[in-house]
């Protein structure tokens, strides 16, 4: 059975058919998050460190780093990027024990995350593009890590589900040709939104059980692109997962964590609460307000997602006994009583040779 061992210094992630759904947090990302690119481009990583603290508390069992700021003061991301992915790579294991993905299009900033990470990172990513299989599959095979493979190639991501097996089979063989084992080949079929084309679930559900049969190898997928532009995306998210992991996948880069309610939405509702007459304990305090009128919480927390994978993992037998049901679903209260997760941690880091 294919297995794809991703380590940190201390702990070890399995992706395989017979394993747990591997969670792998997309957070610490500034794509389309000019918050977060201001704040690295400044030198501030809060918010770095309250999202990689947030995801793994969630659940996540991997982390996905990506630098690619492009700063005001320098546009070009091959000398800003590297130094920085470097120093996000070890602000977040310091924080977190749980393995890294070094996610970058830039080549020297992909080298200098597995400089920097402690274990075996995922890679992420190589396509069928001659160039990058060129350029990645040499780092893949010195640095002995896996890789994620994306379907798309010179000719762009094509609609035609074949086509982008055909894509990734040619990156299974092409790894071959550097040694490259086909276990250590996570690839990703690319999900279309379904908004865009009425068939793409049911694309990639087949893609992927091609993949699992003929090629043996595991798969990912950036699980939101499903329900792009849709209303109610966490409803179609939480029905889709389940249905990917039926089919064969083993992994998603997702956002495992439910953002909490801003002061804005608490406000909103308060005043819409009042304007209805209803009177309200003077000393509730926020939270138990989220609570009683079904808001979320005031703090970061598992997502719907999260539940509907935990779920899938009982009735598929990768949670025996439901030991991770169990604690996934105690209270805040009986949870924090069990102790934090992802507590920082010491030590320095270790390079290879």
């Amino acid at each position: 059975m294919t297995r794809t061992v991703v380590e940190s210094k201390t702990k070890t992630a399995v992706l395989g058919f017979d394993e747990p759904f591997c969670v792998i947090g997309e957070r610490i990302n500034p794509t389309g998050r000019k918050k977060l690119a201001a704040e690295l481009e400044a030198g501030d990583f809060s918010t770095v460190e309250k999202d990689a603290l947030a995801q793994v508390a969630a659940g996540a069992t991997v982390l996905d780093i990506n630098a690619g700021v492009v700063y005001n003061s320098n546009p070009n991301p091959n000398e800003t990027e590297p130094p920085l992915m470097t120093k996000i790579v070890e602000l977040v294991q310091g924080l977190v024990d749980v393995p890294l993905c070094i996610d970058s299009s830039v080549p020297g900033a992909l080298e200098a995350g597995l400089e920097a990470a402690e274990g075996r990172p995922l890679l992420n990513s190589v396509t069928g593009e001659e160039e990058r299989l060129e350029l990645v599959l040499p780092l893949v095979k010195k640095y002995n890590v896996p890789v994620v493979a994306i379907s798309n190639d010179d000719t762009g991501i094509s609609e035609d589900p074949d086509v982008r097996f055909d894509v990734a089979k040619k990156i299974v063989e092409r790894a071959a040709d550097f040694g490259i084992p086909a276990h250590d080949i996570v690839v990703d079929p690319l999900v279309m939104p379904i908004g865009a084309m009425a068939t793409a679930g049911q694309q990639v559900f087949a893609l992927v059980r091609r993949l699992r049969e003929e090629l043996g190898v595991n798969t990912t997928c950036g699980a939101s692109n499903i329900s792009f532009g849709l209303p109610n995306r966490h409803g179609i998210n939480n029905a889709f997962l389940p249905m990917a992991m039926g089919a064969g996948m083993t992994s998603a880069i997702m956002n495992p964590v439910a953002l909490p309610v801003g002061p804005k939405k608490l406000a909103e509702k308060k005043a819409e609460v009042e304007a209805k007459g209803i009177i309200l304990p003077a000393d509730m305090d926020d939270e138990t307000f989220c609570q009683l009128f079904g808001l979320g919480s005031t703090q970061p927390r598992a997502g719907k997602e999260m539940e509907a994978i935990r779920a899938a993992n009982l009735l598929t037998n990768n949670d025996p006994h439901g030991g991770a049901w169990i604690k996934f679903n105690k209270s805040p209260e009986e949870a924090a009583a069990g102790g934090a997760a992802g507590g920082r941690r010491g030590g320095g880091r270790r390079r290879r040779a």
